[in-house]
């Protein structure tokens, strides 16, 4: 199951909750606000590198242009609409609202 969170980290829990429900292995890819916790330092960096050993963890190319991230926790892959498009078609998409 791909697991698409798009909520801030900073003033939502849609990113903790997928984390602590998603299956192994089961990806997770942030998009729209959620983008911003990729960032080095942020509230939520430990919480995506833990995620990360156990989910391949994707942030959508054009919300981090959009929100200015330019700067990601290592391991974080970065896809285009493309590669989100991929991602769908090869798992079972769940959003996280």
């Amino acid at each position: 199951m791909l697991h698409i969170v798009s909520r801030s980290p900073f003033s939502d829990d849609s990113l903790k909750s997928c984390v602590r429900i998603a299956k192994k292995d089961d990806p997770i890819l942030l998009t729209e606000d959620a983008v911003t916790g990729v960032m080095p330092g942020s509230a939520v960096a430990s919480l995506l590198q833990d995620a990360m050993k156990s989910h391949a963890v994707y942030a959508l190319s054009a919300d981090l242009k959009a929100r200015g991230v330019d700067r990601m926790l290592d391991g974080i892959k970065v896809v285009d609409y493309a590669g989100f498009v991929e991602l769908v078609e090869q798992h079972k998409p769940m959003t996280w609202l």
